[in-house]
């Protein structure tokens, strides 16, 4: 049984479509929804916004564990660096370099000269081999390209590093005899195609994307790219059903969760859409947070958080949970009421979503009065070991703010501070939210707690960890 993997391109092809219009948020549930139905990748769109795509990307990548993370670049060498930096904290990142290869894509969109696009192939793919380990050369409309040149750029990509050589039917107008033919000549033409990864995308305009692609099942492809939503790559559930209901027959298998497919597609496909298709059977959206009524306090087990999570409509991984159980937890003990959706949607905002943290908060104590200098006494916890640090200063706040700057052994540029409260009456919780200028970039960081002391540590520490991961500080 030969193992096919599976890379799902849903948030590539939505921001081709439709820019930037999903939320931080909702970026994020696809890619869970995604890693929950046991996808081998998933490929995000590539860097074009900047600091809000490399800022997207740095929270995405320590979350997916199980999965390849993966970004396409283009052939122009300055983007390389932004988007390997974004990647790089993947546990399984990889680099996919998209070059056109057909006479129309490559003169009269590209404007450049066949020999000019081989070159900046074989110098893309080497500067990306450099950096990491994974790398996927992506040939753009390559069923209509010349058979020679298709060869030399297979070549040129094979011999530079690439491990993946995906052929792109882009145009999608060949039938499934047509493009098994295709297949076979270019395996015929590029015998080096044996010793990597072939994979196929396959634009679906006929709405024959899967037909054509498992024609081809005795081309020893290893890997099929598919898409929740539009239509330049086959669907993941039609790839699933060919795969459940003819896989022994064809030999091939892939690590698909059937399980929980029709629900988590459905859900995907909300987010990318707004709602299903009317010829699609859709599922009701989780209810937003203010329709949904609980409230937590301190006889409430784990389950009965994660629960409520699953009530909001996060869909959050055990480490997240922990975190968001923990926090619950320690504010419940200090407040009278109990934690509703609201207050418990503030939580969730603060303490998942983040970036690996470098320091964590063990304790604190403050001395401060009306006729007394501040001072503040935190511990926190870095690798496992603890440190400490004091701080003398202008009010309580401020005094634990120098006592974590004299733990990092510098002084950091705080730009703004802010306090919120996130509900009413005397046990009411704060928001804090802390900006830090570090190397002329500003950080920011949200802190919640029933102590505004407390909860402005922790949004300075959650801006402090920001700057420690881009500086690579572990």
């Amino acid at each position: 049984m030969r193992k096919i993997q599976i890379v799902d391109v849903s948030l590539r092809e939505q921001a081709a479509c439709n820019g930037s219009s999903l939320s931080f948020k909702e970026k994020i549930e696809v890619a869970r929804q995604l890693d929950k139905l046991n996808v081998d990748a998933i490929e995000t769109a590539p860097i074009v916004n900047g600091k809000n795509d490399i800022v997207f990307l740095h929270t995405l990548a320590p979350l997916m564990t199980r999965c390849i993370l993966a970004c396409p670049v283009g052939l122009d060498p300055e983007l390389l660096p932004d988007t390997w930096e974004a990647l790089r904290a993947a546990k399984r990142p990889r680099l996919n370099v998209v070059a056109p290869v057909s006479t129309v894509q490559m003169e009269y969109q590209f404007h450049k000269k066949p020999p000019v696009v081989l070159d900046m192939i074989r110098a893309q793919v080497k500067a990306c081999r450099e950096l990491c380990e994974d790398v996927e050369l992506s040939l753009q409309d390559a069923t209509r390209a010349e058979l020679d040149f298709l060869a030399q750029a297979i070549r040129a990509g094979i011999e530079s590093g690439a491990g993946i050589i995906t052929v792109c039917d882009t145009a999608g107008v060949m039938l499934p005899d047509e493009f098994n033919k295709f297949v076979a000549a270019l395996n015929e033409a590029v015998p080096e195609l044996a010793n990597v990864t072939l994979s196929f995308a396959y634009s679906n305009a006929l709405h024959m994307a899967a037909a054509c692609i498992f024609a081809s099942v005795n081309s020893g492809f290893a890997q099929i790219k598919t898409t929740c939503v539009g239509m330049n790559e086959p669907s993941l559930r039609s790839i699933a059903h060919v795969f459940r209901a003819k896989g022994d027959a064809l030999g091939v298998s892939c690590d698909l969760n059937m399980t929980v497919l029709e629900k988590s597609y459905e859900q995907i496909r909300q987010i990318l859409n707004g709602s299903a298709e009317q010829d699609e059977c859709a599922e009701q959206d989780a209810p937003a947070s203010g329709e949904v009524s609980f409230s937590l306090s301190k006889s409430d087990s784990r389950e009965d958080v994660a629960d409520a999570v699953r009530q909001m409509g996060y869909d959050l991984d055990d480490s997240a949970l922990d975190s968001v159980y923990e926090s619950v937890q320690r504010i419940v003990q200090k407040k009278t009421e109990a934690i509703g959706p609201q207050e418990l949607e503030s939580i969730i905002a603060t303490v998942s979503l983040q970036v690996p943290s470098t320091y964590n908060l063990k304790s604190f104590v403050i001395t401060s009065g009306n006729e007394i200098t501040s001072y503040a006494h935190v511990i926190l916890e870095r690798n496992g070991e603890e440190v400490k640090g004091f701080g003398t200063g202008d009010g309580p706040i401020d005094a634990a703010f120098l006592a974590v700057d004299e733990i990092l052994g510098r002084h950091i540029e705080l730009v703004d501070f802010k306090i919120d409260s996130v509900t009413a009456g005397a046990s009411a919780m704060g928001s804090t939210t802390v900006k830090l200028r570090y190397e002329n970039k500003v950080y920011a960081g949200k802190g919640v707690s029933t102590d505004v002391i407390g909860a402005s540590i922790r949004a300075y520490l959650a801006a402090v960890n920001k700057i420690c991961y881009e500086a690579g500080v572990k």
